[in-house]
C-alpha cells in the first residue's frame, strides 16, 4: 500500500519523532469500508512490513500481566509457533473479510476460545482472557504497531488513513461483542491511553522474556524444513538474534528502559534498515508477498500431495546436500530426522520422545490440562467446529486428562512430569482416550455416513488420503480411525498424518 507523506504523523511519548500535532475528532468512515477489500487492514495484510509489526504487537501483548500469564500457562506458541501463526492469520482474514456471517461465526469462536482461558499466575494474581480491558489492549497493540511500522519504514500514515485504520480496529473489537469505551473514541485520546498503558501497566513478564530470549533463538523448524535440522539450525542461529534485536529496538523507549531490556550497539540502525528493506520488498510481484501464499509455503510438508509436491521434493534434495556440506564445515550438530524411518515409514519412539514431541504442547516440561486443551483447540480450529461439537471435543479431552492424572500423577502435584510418564505405563489406552478418538471421528465425519471421505480427511489432516488407511472403496472407516488414533496416542507409533496433526511446529 502506498501512502502520501504530505501529512506526516508525529506524536509525543514513547517512540516520539517530533512535536505533538493537534488532531481533531476522528471522523467515522462509512460502515461498508471498515471491512473487506476496501479496508486499510486488507491492504496491510499483504504488506511485508506487517510481519515485523505483528511480532512487535505480540511482544507488547505479552508484556501485559494478564496476557503474559495466560500465554505462559496456556499457549503452545513456544513449541508450535508456526501453527499459532497460521491460525491467527486465518482468524484475522475471517474477521476483516467482507462476509458478515463469517465474521460473526469467527467472533463467536474466538469468544468461546477466550472464555476457556482464565486462572491465576505464579503470584496468585487472576487473569481472564475475556476481560474487556485485556481484549482492548490486544487490539490496541495491533493498531499502534501498524502505525509504527509505517513510521519506522519512512512512510508515515497521513491523518485520514490513520483514522480509517483506527476505526477498523475499533469495529473489530465491537464485532467481538465488546461495548464502546474500552478503546478511546478518538486518536488523541488513544495516544494518551497507549502511553499510560506503557508507563503504568506493562511489565517484564515471563512470556515476554520467553519470546525475546528463547523463542527467537530456538525457533522450531516449520513443516517445510522437517528433516533438515542442520540447514534450519544454521539459518536460525543467524536470523534469531537479529530478529530479537530488531524487535527490542522497536519497542517504546520508556518500556525498554523500565524493563531493563538490552541496548545492543547499532540496534536502532539495524531496526530501521530492516523496516526499510521490508518496505522495498513491496515492489516484488504480488504472488510473492501475499500472506496466505507465504503461510501455505511454510505449511508445505515433504509428505504432502499438493501441486508443489514435486518441486518441493527436488528442493529438499538440494537442501539436504547443502546440509551435508554445512555439517562438514560447521559445528552445528546433526539431529535426528523427526519423520522416523526413511521414506516416512512408521517407527517406534521412546516414552520421553512422545512426551516432549506430542503431549507437552506448551513446552513447560509437564503434562497438564493446558496441554490437552491446546490439542482440542487445534483440532477445533482445523475442523472449524461450532457448538455443540466443539464442547463435545473439549469435554472428551477433559475426561482423558482426568484419567491420565489419576493413573500417572504419582506425587499428587496436579500434573504429570516426564519422569512420571516414562516410569508408568505409557501405552495406557483407557476408555477416556477411546472416547476422544470416537468424538474426533464424529466431528470429522460431517455427513454422518460413518466413514471419513477424502474431503473430510483433508480438512483434518491438511493432506490427501494416505494409501494405508483407505478401504477398497477409498474411505476411512470408524474402526480404522479409532485404531490408528489409539496406536499413535498411546503406543507412541510414528504416523505421518497424526504427527502432522499434533506435532508440527
Amino acid at each position: 500500500m502506498k501512502n502520501t507523506d504530505s501529512n506526516q504523523f508525529t506524536r509525543t511519548g514513547p517512540g516520539a519523532s517530533g512535536p505533538h500535532e493537534d488532531r481533531g475528532q476522528a471522523t467515522e468512515p462509512p460502515a461498508e469500508s471498515l471491512f473487506g477489500p476496501g479496508s486499510q487492514f486488507h491492504r496491510f495484510f499483504n504488506d511485508p512490513r506487517w510481519a515485523l509489526a505483528v511480532v512487535r504487537a505480540t511482544v507488547l501483548e505479552a508484556a501485559h500481566p494478564q496476557i503474559g500469564a495466560a500465554l505462559a500457562d496456556n499457549s503452545s506458541f513456544v513449541v508450535h509457533p508456526w501453527r499459532r501463526l497460521h491460525n491467527t492469520l486465518v482468524s484475522l482474514q475471517r474477521m476483516f473479510g467482507a462476509d458478515e456471517h463469517t465474521r460473526q461465526r469467527e467472533a463467536a469462536r474466538l469468544n468461546r476460545l477466550h472464555s476457556r482461558l482464565s486462572g491465576t499466575d505464579a503470584g496468585n494474581r487472576p487473569y481472564d482472557a475475556m476481560d474487556p480491558e485485556v481484549r482492548a489492549w490486544v487490539v490496541a497493540t495491533l493498531f499502534e504497531s501498524s502505525v509504527t511500522m509505517c513510521r519506522l519504514s519512512g512512510q508515515p500514515l497521513d491523518q485520514a488513513t490513520m483514522e480509517q485504520l483506527y476505526a477498523e480496529f475499533r469495529a473489530f473489537l465491537a464485532a467481538l461483542g465488546e461495548e464502546a469505551g474500552h478503546l478511546p473514541p478518538t486518536l488523541p485520546e488513544f495516544w494518551q491511553y497507549f502511553d499510560r498503558m506503557v508507563a503504568e501497566e506493562l511489565q517484564n513478564t515471563e512470556a515476554l522474556r520467553i519470546i525475546l530470549f528463547r523463542l527467537f533463538e530456538h525457533l522450531p523448524a516449520p513443516p517445510l524444513f522437517a528433516g533438515l535440522p542442520t540447514v534450519w539450525a544454521t539459518g536460525r542461529a543467524l536470523a534469531g538474534p537479529v530478529l530479537g534485536t530488531i524487535t527490542v529496538a522497536s519497542l517504546p523507549e520508556a518500556f525498554r528502559r523500565r524493563a531493563g531490556l538490552p541496548e545492543v550497539p547499532g540496534a536502532q540502525t539495524l531496526m530501521q534498515s530492516a523496516y526499510m528493506a521490508t518496505r522495498l520488498a513491496r515492489a516484488l510481484p504480488d504472488d510473492w508477498i501475499r500472506t496466505e501464499n507465504f503461510v501455505s509455503l511454510l505449511q508445505l510438508s515433504p509428505d504432502g500431495d499438493g501441486p508443489y509436491a514435486e518441486t518441493l521434493s527436488a528442493l529438499r534434495a538440494r537442501m539436504k546436500r547443502a546440509g551435508a556440506l554445512l555439517r562438514l564445515i560447521t559445528p552445528v550438530p546433526a539431529q535426528q530426522d523427526g519423520t522416523g524411518a526413511a521414506g516416512g515409514a512408521e517407527s517406534r519412539r521412546s516414552a520421553r520422545e512422545f512426551f516432549s514431541e506430542v503431549l507437552d504442547q506448551t513446552g513447560d516440561g509437564f503434562l497438564d490440562w493446558p496441554d490437552l486443551a491446546a490439542m482440542a483447540r487445534e483440532l477445533c480450529s482445523r475442523l472449524d467446529l461450532d457448538e455443540p461439537e466443539e464442547t463435545r471435543l473439549y469435554d472428551a479431552f477433559a475426561a482423558w486428562w482426568r484419567e491420565l492424572q489419576a493413573a500417572l500423577d504419582s506425587d499428587g502435584d496436579g500434573r504429570v512430569s516426564e519422569e512420571e510418564y516414562a516410569a508408568a505405563v505409557p501405552s495406557l489406552a483407557g476408555p477416556a482416550l477411546i472416547r476422544v478418538a470416537e468424538v474426533l471421528f464424529g466431528v470429522t465425519d460431517t455427513d454422518g455416513d460413518q466413514f471419513i471421505d477424502a474431503e473430510e480427511y483433508r480438512a483434518l489432516f491438511r493432506r490427501g488420503f494416505a494409501r494405508s488407511v483407505v478401504d477398497a472403496e477409498g474411505r476411512y472407516s470408524r474402526s480404522a480411525f479409532v485404531r490408528d488414533f489409539l496406536a499413535f496416542m498411546s503406543g507412541r507409533q510414528r504416523s505421518t498424518p497424526y504427527d502432522a496433526l499434533l506435532s508440527d511446529a
